[in-house]
């Protein structure tokens, strides 16, 4: 049995025709570009994350560019952010002029350390900060993260692309955070037929600059008080995210179950299998695994002769990346980053995985090299 590293073709009974029916009315209609779907969208974020100001946007970097400009972020501020993440973050600073300072991960959590961050922030005294919810679930220092910056005037963006669906103490990821971003990402938990992206925040004033920016600083319809960009989602992502989300909690139910079956089964043959902290309810987003360096080829050799996909997610450390070198202006900690990036190995997870598939992968898993 082949089994993919994810499978984006679950869908729930009727769903395609549904969006189809959709789509022909927005394209009779010629409703393309924000509407009542985007609305709806904004509204949606809004009431199931516990954030005053949901802005749709056209993706996820975007989302990032927004948050940063909106925060006053320029050229020549520093930013911090994670030496483990998606390029994405990195390629956002520099976007908008800033300044970029990786900092080193926790190895209990793989979130960026919070006393490095401290450490980082005495000596580079940053604008902002970027802090990356990875994996699907958060940082265990969540609010020592968010009370440090409150305290020292320092803009925090977390964010949350790959944690759509994770709570902390209860209440949505996305609650308290004085900017946030979504990338909504096919492949994500709540995800779109293309690219699409959002920002989040409980304050009026950034939530003006937020939608402003995002549609060419307008002020008025001819009225340009800011330069932004097109940033605008359009109505066809907007009414596929309307409708996965009808089916969104079924589908987090199954991706957190899968998750809890590997962390339960794997401890069991020897795999070193990551479990989120104890005060985050993870979306079931990733399964993450770490291994010898040395031993991981032979691991993912073996995997692929069995037909099981697999994830390397991430292979590299940020800051060690070729694009990197001409912008970055420092990297606080030690090679935490490096080490996870060399170790890190993902199995499949995904919604409506199959016992059978899932038991293929386990039986996979146990013939691996050791």
């Amino acid at each position: 049995m082949t089994i993919p590293f994810i499978d984006l073709k679950r869908f729930e009974a009727g769903f395609v025709d549904t969006y189809t029916d959709t789509i022909r009315n927005l394209t009779t209609n010629t409703s393309f570009v924000g509407g009542a779907e985007v609305q709806k969208l904004e509204s949606t974020l809004c009431t199931e994350n516990q954030v005053k100001h949901a802005i749709a946007c056209a993706n996820g970097t975007d989302a990032l560019q927004l948050a940063l400009r909106a925060a006053g972020v320029g050229p020549g501020d520093v930013v911090l952010l994670p030496d483990l993440t998606f390029w994405a973050s990195f390629e956002a600073v520099v976007n908008v002029g800033g300044d970029p300072v990786t900092v080193d991960v926790s190895a209990d959590d793989l979130q960026m350390d919070y006393d490095l961050f401290v450490k980082a922030a005495g000596q580079y005294k940053p604008k902002a900060a970027i802090l990356v919810h990875l994996y699907g679930w958060a940082s265990s220092r969540l609010s020592d993260f968010r009370s440090y910056c409150k305290a020292n005037g320092i803009a925090l963006i977390e964010d949350g692309a790959q944690c759509y669906g994770v709570s902390v103490g209860g209440a949505s990821v996305y609650k308290g955070a004085q900017l946030s971003t979504i990338s909504f990402y096919p492949a994500k938990t709540l995800g779109a037929a293309g690219d699409g992206g959002a920002v989040l925040t409980d304050d009026d004033s950034l939530a003006a600059k937020l939608r402003s920016l995002g549609n060419h600083g307008r002020e008025e319809h001819y009225a340009h008080g800011s330069v932004g960009w097109n940033s605008r989602m359009d109505s066809f992502q907007a009414a596929f995210l309307n409708l996965a989300h009808s089916h969104f909690a079924k589908r987090l139910a199954s991706r957190q179950t899968i998750a809890k079956r590997y962390q339960t089964e794997l401890p069991k043959i020897g795999w070193n299998c990551v479990n989120p902290p104890s005060n985050v309810t993870e979306n079931g987003y990733l399964n993450v695994t770490l291994h010898d360096a040395a031993k991981r080829p032979a691991i993912e050799a073996h995997l692929k002769e069995k037909g099981i996909g697999f994830g390397l997610v991430y292979p590299g450390a940020v800051s060690d990346q070729k694009g990197a070198q001409d912008y970055i202006k420092g990297k606080v900690g030690g090679d935490v980053a490096r080490k996870i990036s060399s170790q890190v190995l993902n199995l499949p997870l995904f919604p409506y995985m199959t016992d059978a598939e899932f038991d293929e992968v386990i039986a996979a898993c146990k013939s691996a090299p050791k």
